[in-house]
C-alpha cells in the first residue's frame, strides 16, 4: 500500500507492543500501554483465552470475541483485530462484531418518545409485562451493523396492536439489544468454527506443509462458552437476562463496569511491574453477578425467528430509487 499510493514508510509510525514504556509526561509519569477502547476492554475483562469474548453495552455495543495468536483470515460480517501484543511477544487476535444503536434506543425512548424520564427506569417499566405482545423493534435508526452493515435499514417497529402499551416497547427495546447480539455471537461462532487453523495442526495431507495454503476446516470444540457483559447498559439484570436467554450460556457481569479504563491499566501495569503476567491479572477480575439461561433453546430460538423476520422488513428501507418511480410506489 505504501508503494501504492507513493508514502514513505519512514512516514509511518513504528508497531510497538500494546504493552510497553512509551515515554514520559512532562512530570516525569510514564507512558506504558497504547490500546483502541474496545481492545482495553478485552483485555479489561480478563479475556486472555481464546473463546473468551466480551460485550460492552453502551450507546452501542461492541462484540470482540479472542480467537488467539493466529491472524484469522477475513470474515463476512465481522471485523478481524489485533486484540494485543505484549512485552514478550504474545499476541491475541480478535474477531468484532460492532452494534450500532444499543442502549441509544433507550435515550430514543426517553428523549424522543417521553415514555420514560430517565434510564434506569427502563427495566421496572419492561419487567411490567411478560412479553412483548408479539411487538419487535430494530432499533435501525443509522442502518445496521455488524453482521448485517446495511446503510440503507431503518428503524422498524413490527406486530403492533391497540393492546401495545409504552411497557412492550420498552421492553422490546430491551429484546432488541439481546437480539442485536445474539446476530453477532452466533456469526462469531460459525466464522470461529471455520477459521483456518494454525499450520501445526495441519498435515502435509491437508495442504499444510505442501503447498503453504491452508485450508478452511471446522475445529470441535470451538464455542462461545459465556458472555462477559461491561458497559452502562450492563447494570439492567433484565437486560442480561434476556441475553444469557438468547445465547443460551451464562452471561457475567463484571465488578467494574469501565473496563476499558481497566485495561488500559493492565496494561501500563505490566509493563511497569506493578503486574508480573496475565495470569496475575485474571486473579483481579471480580463477577458483579451471573445470568444463566432461563427458557429453553426452542422458546429463544422461536423468538429470534421473529427478530429476524422483523430485520429483513428494515432492511434496504432507504436504499436509493433508481427506477425513476415515485416513492412508495409499486
Amino acid at each position: 500500500l505504501c508503494a501504492l499510493f507513493g508514502i514513505p514508510r519512514s512516514c509511518l509510525p513504528e508497531v510497538r507492543p500494546s504493552s510497553g514504556r512509551f515515554g514520559l509526561t512532562a512530570d516525569g509519569v510514564p507512558v506504558s500501554g497504547v490500546a483502541g477502547d474496545q481492545q482495553a476492554a478485552l483485555f479489561g475483562q480478563g479475556c486472555f483465552l481464546a473463546g473468551d469474548a466480551k460485550n460492552t453495552y453502551g450507546t452501542g455495543s461492541f462484540v470482540l470475541l479472542n480467537v488467539g495468536p493466529d491472524c484469522p483470515r477475513p470474515v463476512e460480517g465481522l471485523l478481524t483485530t489485533v486484540g494485543w501484543e505484549l512485552a514478550d511477544g504474545t499476541v491475541a487476535y480478535a474477531l468484532e462484531g460492532a452494534i450500532f444503536v444499543t442502549g441509544a434506543a433507550v435515550q430514543w425512548l426517553r428523549d424522543g418518545l417521553d415514555i420514560i424520564d430517565d434510564a434506569s427506569e427502563v427495566e421496572a417499566l419492561a419487567r411490567s409485562v411478560v412479553d412483548t405482545e408479539g411487538v419487535y423493534l430494530v432499533p435501525a435508526f443509522t442502518g445496521l451493523g455488524s453482521p448485517y452493515w446495511d446503510p440503507y435499514a431503518r428503524g422498524t417497529i413490527v406486530g403492533l396492536t391497540r393492546g401495545v402499551g409504552r411497557a412492550h416497547l420498552s421492553r422490546a427495546v430491551l429484546e432488541s439489544m439481546a437480539y442485536q447480539t445474539r446476530d453477532v455471537v452466533d456469526a462469531m461462532r460459525e466464522a470461529w468454527q471455520a477459521l483456518v487453523p494454525p499450520p501445526s495442526e495441519l498435515s502435509a495431507a491437508e495442504g499444510g506443509s505442501s503447498t503453504g495454503r491452508r485450508p478452511m476446516k471446522k475445529v470441535a470444540g470451538r464455542d462461545v462458552s459465556r458472555l462477559r457483559a461491561d458497559g452502562g447498559a450492563s447494570a439492567n439484570d433484565l437486560l442480561l437476562q434476556l441475553q444469557a436467554d438468547q445465547l443460551q450460556v451464562p452471561v457475567v457481569r463484571s465488578a467494574v463496569q469501565e473496563t476499558t479504563a481497566l485495561g488500559a491499566a493492565y496494561l501500563a501495569g505490566l509493563a511497569e511491574g506493578v503486574w508480573s503476567s496475565t495470569d496475575e491479572v485474571s486473579g483481579q477480575w471480580r463477577a458483579a453477578a451471573e445470568f444463566t439461561p432461563a427458557v429453553p433453546p426452542s422458546v429463544a430460538d422461536t423468538r429470534y425467528t421473529g427478530w429476524r423476520r422483523a430485520v429483513e422488513r428494515s432492511r434496504g428501507w432507504a436504499q436509493p430509487d433508481t427506477t425513476g418511480s415515485a416513492a412508495g410506489a409499486d
